[in-house]
């Protein structure tokens, strides 16, 4: 199944998702393998192996939850291109939190 956005472009289902230091991988139900630089979604750098490797597919398999690191991506976003948007005060926030557990 292709969900729709709202301004009409087809957006496929995430049917495996693969990580490594450098990289997030997605392989969509159309057949299209997607990777974007890790270093895109800053809590995803800087979580550990263990943390990254803790997804689940979610949103009917248009996006990805990391509960470790409360981190949610979407694939109409990765396909747009878009970065993560956190402000530098709430990753800061995040980090500072990490530090205290």
């Amino acid at each position: 199944m292709v969900g729709t956005t709202s301004a009409g472009i087809s957006v496929p289902r995430i049917m495996n998702v693969s990580l490594d230091d450098e990289q997030l991988t997605l392989s969509l139900e159309d057949g299209r393998v997607v990777s974007v630089p890790l270093s895109w979604y800053p809590r995803l750098c800087y979580g550990s192996h263990q943390e990254r490797q803790r997804f689940q597919i979610g949103g009917a398999g248009f996006g990805i939850h990391w509960p470790d690191l409360d981190e949610d991506i979407g694939v109409e976003g990765i396909l747009l291109g878009k970065k993560s948007m956190e402000s530098q005060a709430s990753f800061q926030q995040w980090m500072e939190k990490r530090k205290k557990v």
